[in-house]
């Protein structure tokens, strides 16, 4: 087994010199280093903290105990989703499974914040609250998170879930294993997409597909792209990287011409040969998209957009379709996930109050498939995300239909959706 070398100020925070927050925090990062075979720890530039998502009472203990001990976070740290909109409280219902949902997940939230935390609640942190640098190692959870960082920003980041991601923010600290280290990093896997009709201009959904493919193939492999072109807007690719990190694990993709460290294949690979290459087709990616709709099409009661949150630009988007034409119809509740920092500046340019007189509802801090926001006795639901679609039917128990962004403002004035798979748009 390969031995933990630890810093002269690392084994102090480990003894306990630098409080007894940290000396717990770096328990648990040289315990998750020594399992993953690191011999070193890395210095991180920042975290982003998965852990104040109530899952039950264990979670918030471990806060607790933590902000009693003293501790405060070292290194610039932002907030995913928790399972309430602070902001507007009214907008999530009470669980009947989880009868204490609002106040352990509200305590849970702020008590993130307490240890100085930027109460960001945001599952999209890279889209203006932090912004890593090429090579900047930093301690990320929440996989589309990951994978962002990772796959456009060339960030270096493994993946992190509850308790470790607190645990490196304490201490600044995180393995150096995994996608920290330059030889994790080449791809294995090339998926080709150059024949995918119109793939040099390719729509919002055969992105999607691309990426539910790219998951279901490669789950926890590093895989490179072929195909999709340089300038793929950052909607996109968040988009992409998503719904990768929903039907498999992907932590990072290189986009060939896109990615930081991809700049040709032969970068991607390291200068090694491909394991494997999978030549993509229209058709497969068509039927990603139709596996992606419990049902191919039907009368809906919600539609949800924005998830992971929707960017500024996408939101501008939408209340520029939404009110083009008719306002939402009565029956159908219509959403859009933002975070709070996207919500402000969109409120400075007058899009949340265009898209509230057009019927829509705009929830920050959580997200639609997470908190008990949509009325019961939904039962079927338009989307325009490929992530949303993956996990809300196990989550809500819910049918989902699957269409663009166009095509969920339609339904929500209609009350009907027609899902997208015979072609890619």
């Amino acid at each position: 087994m390969t031995a933990l070398c630890l810093t002269a100020d690392e084994q102090e925070m480990l003894d306990g010199a630098q409080g007894p927050a940290v000396a717990l925090a770096m328990r648990v990062v040289t315990s998750f280093a020594r399992a993953r075979g690191a011999d070193r720890l890395v210095e991180i530039a920042h975290a982003h903290i998965d852990s104040c998502l109530y899952h039950g009472p264990v979670g918030l203990d471990f806060v607790r105990r933590l902000r009693e001990l003293g501790g405060r976070v070292r290194v610039p740290t932002t907030l995913n989703v928790g399972a309430l909109d602070l902001l507007h409280p009214s907008l999530v219902g009470e669980d009947p499974d989880v009868p204490e949902l609002h106040t352990a997940g509200r305590e849970l939230m702020t008590a993130y914040a307490d240890l100085g935390a930027r109460p960001t609640y945001t599952c999209a942190p890279y889209q203006h609250e932090a912004r890593p640098g090429l090579g900047e190692h930093i301690a990320w959870a929440e996989s589309n998170a990951i994978a962002f960082a990772n796959s456009v920003l060339g960030a270096r980041t493994d993946r992190y879930g509850d308790f470790l991601d607190i645990c490196a923010a304490l201490t600044g600290r995180a393995p150096y294993a995994g996608l920290h280290r330059d030889e994790q990093r080449a791809a294995r896997l090339v998926l080709d997409c150059t024949d995918v009709p119109g793939i040099a201009d390719p729509g919002e959904l055969t992105v999607v597909g691309i990426g539910a493919l790219l998951g279901r193939i490669a789950g926890t492999e590093v895989a490179a792209v072929v195909g999709l072109p340089s300038d793929l807007p950052e909607e996109r690719l968040k988009a992409l990287c998503a719904v990768a990190a929903s039907t498999g694990s992907v932590a990072l993709v290189h986009v060939v011409g896109r990615t930081p460290e991809a700049t040709t294949l032969d970068a991607a690979l390291h200068g090694r040969r491909a394991e494997r290459v999978v030549t993509v087709t229209g058709e497969e990616v068509a039927r990603e998209l139709a596996s992606l709709s419990t049902v191919p099409a039907g009368l809906v009661d919600a539609v949800c957009v924005g998830t992971p949150h929707a960017s500024l630009a996408e939101l501008g988007e939408l209340a520029r379709l939404a009110t083009e034409g008719p306002v939402v119809r009565a029956g159908v509740r219509a959403v859009v996930n933002t975070s709070r920092g996207t919500f402000a500046l969109a409120q400075e340019a007058g899009l949340v109050a265009a898209l509230r007189s057009a019927g829509w509802t705009l929830l920050t801090d959580t997200c639609s498939y997470i908190a008990p926001v949509l009325p019961r006795g939904t039962r079927t639901v338009a989307t325009d995300s490929g992530k949303w679609a993956a996990y809300a039917p196990a989550n809500l128990g819910v049918d989902v239909v699957l269409t663009t962004t166009a095509g969920c403002v339609e339904a929500s004035r209609t009350g009907f959706a027609t899902g997208v798979g015979r072609h890619a748009g």
